[in-house]
């Protein structure tokens, strides 16, 4: 389907905004040295979320924050990949600090919703699906970081659940062009499409 052409029902749609975190995509935070924060600002991945969550609260499509989020120490998390035991080596995403806050400009507002999360994959011990059935959407806007890992566990289990799945191409970012290019040019071809902030929103329907 051309892009051009798409039309987005926006009473079944919802925009999931996964892991815009200090720790993930800011200078300062426990990633910095990933590249992680030059990627996101070389995409203008935090300005361009920034408006199509606009868009979508003005069209009454729910705004889903998901925030990887884990205690002092972070007991129970099992640290049995080298990204969970990067988080707990890193002190990263403890809650009430800075580094598990949202970026600037992506703070929830009234009527989003928020999601708590532990593993990469959105959907993975989460009240995420049952609240998309509640909320009777179809079709998932996805956007945030990391593009090659959260946003592309998610993905997949999104298309697996019976969601379409857009993921937003320049509202993701992860530690270079090289790994945005491998996740949105290969992996993700065959799970669903990757549009621009811009082309979504011309695509949503009051």
């Amino acid at each position: 389907m051309a892009s051009e052409q798409l039309k987005l029902d926006s009473a079944g749609t919802a925009l999931i905004i996964q892991d815009m975190q200090n720790d993930t995509i800011t200078e300062g935070g426990a990633f910095s040295d990933s590249g992680a924060p030059a990627h996101a600002k070389s995409q203008g991945a935090v300005e361009h979320v920034v408006e199509l969550a606009a868009a979508c609260r003005e069209r009454g499509v729910p705004v889903i924050h998901v925030h990887y989020i884990v205690d002092e120490g972070a007991p129970g998390l099992q640290l049995n990949a080298p990204l969970f035991q990067g988080i707990k080596e890193a002190g990263a995403v403890v809650r009430g600090t800075w580094g598990a806050a949202p970026v600037d400009g992506l703070e929830p507002q009234p009527g989003d919703h928020i999601i708590e999360k532990m593993r990469m994959n959105a959907f993975h011990g989460t009240r995420l699906e049952p609240l998309l059935r509640g909320l009777q959407v179809k079709t998932l806007l996805i956007s945030g970081a990391w593009t090659n890992m959260s946003i592309e566990h998610t993905a997949r289990h999104g298309a697996d659940a019976g969601f379409e799945v857009f993921v937003v191409s320049d509202g993701t970012a992860t530690i270079s062009d090289e790994w945005q290019a491998a996740a949105l040019n290969y992996a993700l071809t065959r799970v669903g499409q990757s549009l621009t902030s811009a082309e979504l929103i011309a695509a949503l329907q009051d």
